[in-house]
């Protein structure tokens, strides 16, 4: 099968021929339609995962149809149209157990704890646990956005960090999961606030429900000027960006008993980030951390998706080959695209 891949980390990856995936006893192949380019792609691509084995094949948001079938899998079959949340639960421990799979204590990854899905297939383990059906209104790529930002945007809003309608809340990062939040956030009847260096992501902001947006390069403290517009500070704040300025501007931006949501994910330089401590004890704010979003609440989402409360396809950006997404995926960190790059690996 074709398949992007890389040898050592920060070097240019190849498209080769790859050896054809092969599904597990409880496990599926699914032929990949369409999948995303996500930053954190790229850091596994710079080598920031400790998870990954080279040489590698990136990529862990996609959809397609189940094109092979394990023996031991029993609600799944070859054809059914499909995606597959980016972390993957086993379904046995504790924590799978009281329905939290997204901290599941043996959780995978594809695309970073094994091979993923810039590639024509991709094996996914544990089907049963793991797989979700896709409504036949609902298109390949649109599903592809969903497995990485949009689900995790819509737990941090939605279930982390409690969205209510008329509250206001700040966005710190206006690539794909700030979009998908403001898109949430909006939905659920908040006042968005959005934070950014770019314009062209600041106006994409607005045109997905943002109220108002800030400019970081062109204000003197970016935490007052979310004071000012909100009238005192945001009820909740979300860091979708994963960077230290960021999550303390996400902190400090907050009235008393906010709520801050770290959905950006914090690697590098920037895994300790300065928290402005006294500010949490003084104002009694909450900070949780969100990372993913289990497959048994996709039904929620799809709800609301079918529903047409919430419009992910509005978020699809640039639509490349697996060639292109090559230089794509090197300048993630310089160059991230508006919205969301959908990559078709067939093409």
């Amino acid at each position: 099968m074709k398949a992007m891949i890389f040898e050592a980390f920060g070097a240019r990856p190849e498209i080769r021929d790859v050896p054809d995936a092969t599904p597990t006893d409880d496990g599926v192949v699914i032929e990949v339609v369409a999948t995303g380019l996500c930053r954190s792609d790229w850091h596994g691509w710079k080598g920031h995962d400790s998870d990954i084995r080279l040489p590698h094949v990136p990529g862990h948001e996609f959809a397609g149809t189940i094109a092979a079938v394990g023996r031991n899998v029993r609600g799944f079959r070859v054809g059914e149209r499909v995606t597959v949340p980016f972390i993957a639960a086993c379904g046995h421990c504790g924590e799978c157990r009281a329905g939290q799979q997204q901290v599941c204590e043996a959780q995978f990854q594809p695309g970073f704890t094994h091979w993923g899905s810039f590639a024509e297939f991709v094996a996914i383990s544990r089907a049963d646990e793991n797989l979700v059906r896709l409504p036949e209104s609902l298109d390949f790529a649109t599903a592809a956005s969903l497995g990485c930002r949009f689900a995790t945007s819509f737990r941090a809003v939605v279930d982390q960090g409690r969205a209510r309608g008329g509250e206001w809340v700040a966005v710190h990062g206006s690539g794909g999961v700030g979009l998908s939040a403001v898109m949430i956030a909006a939905a659920l009847g908040a006042r968005v606030v959005a934070v950014d260096v770019a314009p062209s992501k600041l106006a994409l902001a607005k045109a997905m429900g943002a109220e108002a947006v800030v400019n970081a390069r062109e204000v003197a403290d970016v935490a007052e000027a979310v004071r000012e517009i909100t009238g005192g500070g945001a009820h909740l704040s979300l860091d979708a960006l994963g960077h230290s300025e960021t999550c303390r501007n996400s902190i400090r931006n907050l009235r008393r008993r906010g709520r801050h949501v770290q959905v950006g994910l914090m690697l590098g330089e920037h895994t300790a980030p300065a928290i402005p401590m006294a500010q949490v004890i003084a104002h009694e704010l909450e900070i949780y951390g969100s990372h993913g979003m289990q497959s048994w609440r996709y039904e929620a989402m799809m709800a609301m998706i079918e529903a047409g409360t919430l419009q992910p396809q509005r978020l699809i950006g640039e639509r490349l080959t697996l060639a292109e997404a090559v230089p794509a995926l090197m300048a993630m960190d310089s160059h991230a695209p508006d919205g969301i790059a959908i990559i078709d690996p067939r093409a």
